[in-house]
């Protein structure tokens, strides 16, 4: 959420922050409303003075024995006027903050300009795509080929967008799971967090999930929601906290899944793994001091890059441009992979800097170095380390043999119990 002094104080520059992303200008809107919220407050103030100093002027009379039926029709008119101004404060207090819970973050100057995922820009290439010797496969015909993918039997009991993974093909997502989990929390260092994944609708107001994008998400007959990434999770354990300086950066992982309808999705990636209702993701959150955060993006996006190093998966590094970037990121880095069955290269973690907009939503605040007055929101940051099923897709495809196997990336050797191709079934 916006501060709103600084939307006062600078009523052009958010204008103009907003355009960059095709939007209207709110700020006139903004200050209006502040202004009348604050006459109703600088009105009910002037009443509860008036009431006060008749209450005192009915004690006098009542005192001397007098009649102070006048006066006390008085505060009882005034009570009347001040219940009502009380509700037109809470109604307009309601009315700036519902609007300023929809409009999205402000974005870094070296955003990259632009409406689309078109205007995306490409800042580095990372590894040489395999030539490979033969008809490559996507990871859709490979699964086929492998067993242990099954598309049918999971939309029979659920629908479209859905899979069963089963045998190695399992048990090579979970060891993609874990040496990710590992890597964080033992080489990056990241505190592992087991979070609900079922929250209250406060905790995606906070990320800024709602209230624009409930159409997206899952949620159940109790009014909780199914979280879309563990950064929702993650990111509230600091909700309505003061910290100290001195429990900054702090550092979570997560391996979760996640639910979303993919609303605003219809018709894309419909066959494969890409996109799912129920997907699986180790996810990153850090919470940081102000000044900090500028760096803490590139070593969170050098984190997410570290697991495909690792992996010899080839990637590139992309900034998004002004209109493909996420509700609450001031700016984002994303990571694409190659997938040689789809001949181009696929988003498998978004890094996000979202600076204090996450924090003055929830009412996360620190205390900055000693003798330093007052608190600040914190800043925080998420990203993908990585989206599991994606990186499946991508070792699959980039592993895969000219008889149809796979072969074992051989840094998960150490998670698959011996296993070190997964052989083709036979026809």
């Amino acid at each position: 959420m916006h501060d709103l002094k600084w939307i006062r104080d600078n009523p052009e520059a958010f204008d103009a922050g907003l355009a960059r992303m095709g939007l209207e200008p709110h700020a006139k809107t903004v200050i209006d409303m502040y202004a009348r919220h604050r006459g109703a407050v600088t009105q009910l103030q002037g009443f509860q003075t008036e009431r006060n100093e008749l209450s005192k002027k009915i004690g006098l009379i009542k005192k001397d024995g007098g009649d102070a039926t006048e006066v006390m029709a008085q505060v009882s008119a005034k009570k009347e006027e001040m219940t009502r101004l009380e509700e037109d404060q809470r109604f307009l207090a309601d009315e700036i903050r519902n609007l300023l819970l929809g409009i999205p973050n402000l974005l870094h100057a070296d955003v990259p300009e632009g409406l689309s995922e078109d205007d995306n820009v490409e800042l580095s290439r990372h590894g040489e795509p395999r030539q490979f010797n033969f008809e490559t496969k996507d990871h859709i015909a490979l699964g086929a080929s492998l067993g242990g993918m099954d598309f049918e039997t999971a939309a029979a009991m659920s629908g479209a967008r859905f899979v069963v993974l089963s045998g190695p093909l399992a048990r090579l997502e979970r060891a993609l799971a874990q040496f990710m989990l590992n890597t964080h929390t033992e080489e990056n260092g990241y505190t592992e967090v087991n979070p609900p994944v079922l929250v209250k609708d406060e905790a995606l107001i906070g990320t800024g999930q709602l209230p624009k994008f409930g159409e997206d998400l899952y949620r159940t007959q109790d009014d909780l929601w199914l979280i879309p990434t563990a950064e929702v999770s993650l990111t509230n354990i600091v909700a309505n906290k003061i910290l100290t300086s001195g429990d900054l950066p702090l550092r979570f992982t997560a391996f979760t899944p996640c639910f979303r309808q993919e609303a605003g999705a219809a018709g894309k990636d419909t066959r494969g793994m890409i996109r799912h209702h129920q997907f699986e993701k180790v996810e990153m959150v850090s919470i940081v001091a102000d000044e900090e955060s500028e760096a803490e993006l590139d070593r969170m996006t050098g984190c997410a890059a570290g697991i495909l190093q690792k992996l010899k998966l080839p990637y590139r590094v992309m900034a998004l441009s002004a209109g493909d970037i996420g509700f609450s990121a001031h700016r984002t880095y994303d990571l694409e992979v190659w997938l040689p069955g789809q001949d181009c290269y696929r988003e498998i973690s978004s890094c996000s800097n979202c600076q204090d907009f996450q924090a003055r939503r929830m009412g996360a605040r620190y205390k900055p170095e000693e003798g330093a007055k007052g608190t600040r929101p914190v800043h925080t940051l998420n990203g993908s380390g990585l989206a599991v099923g994606r990186t499946l897709v991508a070792v699959l495809e980039n592993y895969q043999q000219a008889d149809g196997s796979v072969v074992v990336p051989e840094v998960l050797l150490p998670y698959m119990g011996g296993l070190e191709t997964i052989p083709a079934q036979e026809a």
